[in-house]
This record gives structure tokens, C-alpha cells and sequence, in this order.
């Protein structure tokens, strides 16, 4: 039933193993959302043409899941993933509990809170996610958009059957 319902099927191991890594992919896709926010920024301050940087980063060690979706409607200007300022918060707020719990001395997290807590102290907790980057661009003065971008993230991947995957080191069925 799981592989006519999804792509990739993990068993992560006891009860709640996989609630613990959903927080963790997700403070990484929300590290991610902030760097690229500072790279395009940056980018466009040095004078750089945004949709020449973009495919730059795509085509570099630098790229990721979220540069590649997050940042085309970044750019576009809508900002539209349809996941907002509060439910991030939660996310990375699920991630420090979680490193706290484990006695984790945790820079980066502490800091993405912040910025968080101040963007939706100024734009609003239902404000779509990727807007982090109004931050930035209220600091320098700069509208980050360029042209030839989609307003709404899509899915593109092919259908295929959902599969298991396997760790790493696991033998099959264990």
C-alpha cells in the first residue's frame, strides 16, 4: 500500500524515529531557504544577472532541493510554496526540543529562530515561507525577482512505482 501511496518508502526504526527526522530534513530545507536568500541577495548586490546566478548555483556544489524549487518562485516574486512563517517556526522549534532533549549545543538553529521571530513580528505568521528574504531585501534596498521564473513550485518528477529504500550498510530485509 505505501508504494501506491509515495515515491520512496524508509522504515526509520521505533515509534517516533521518523517524527525526529521530518524536523531534521526540515531545519535543513529551512537552513537552506535562508542561505539561498543571502546568495541571491548578495549576488544581485555585486551585480551579478539573478537568472545567470541561479543556473550558476544550480550547476554548482552549492545547489539543493530547495535552491532548485524554493528559489525559482523567490525570484518569480510570488514566494508561493503554499507553507508559511508560523509552520517553519514550528519546525526548527521541533528540531531545538529535540536537540535540547539530547544535549546538543546548537549554534545555527538559535539563530535561524531569530530571524524567524523577526520576520513574523514584521510580516505575520501566515506570510509564505520563502518572504524570509524580504528581510534582506528591505536591508539593501534591492528587489530580488527576474524574469522566466514559474509562480508556483511544481512537480515534475516522473511517475513510478514508490520503492524501498535500503540504508546504506543495511542488508536488504533487515
Amino acid at each position: 500500500m505505501l508504494k501506491t501511496m509515495g515515491r520512496r518508502i524508509l522504515h526509520t526504526g521505533d515509534l517516533g524515529s521518523a517524527s525526529v527526522l521530518k524536523v531534521i530534513t526540515n531545519y535543513l530545507a529551512t537552513a537552506n531557504l535562508i542561505t539561498c536568500c543571502e546568495a541571491l541577495v548578495t549576488a544581485k548586490a555585486a551585480g551579478m544577472d539573478l537568472n545567470t546566478a541561479y543556473e550558476a548555483i544550480a550547476i554548482s556544489s552549492g545547489t539543493s532541493f530547495v535552491h532548485e524549487t524554493e528559489s525559482q518562485v523567490i525570484l518569480n516574486g510570488s514566494r508561493d510554496i503554499n507553507f508559511t512563517m508560523d509552520l517553519v517556526k514550528k519546525d526548527i522549534g521541533l528540531f531545538q526540543a529535540v536537540a535540547d532533549r539530547a544535549g546538543v549545543p546548537l549554534e545555527m538553529n538559535p539563530l535561524m529562530i531569530s530571524i524567524f521571530d523577526d520576520a513574523i513580528a514584521r510580516y505575520g505568521e501566515r506570510e509564505f515561507s520563502p518572504n524570509i528574504i524580504r528581510r534582506l531585501e528591505e536591508a539593501t534596498g534591492l528587489d530580488i525577482r527576474a524574469p522566466g521564473f514559474p509562480a508556483e513550485m511544481t512537480d515534475d518528477e516522473p511517475e513510478e512505482p514508490g520503492y524501498e529504500v535500503i540504508p546504506k550498510g543495511r542488508a536488504q530485509g533487515l
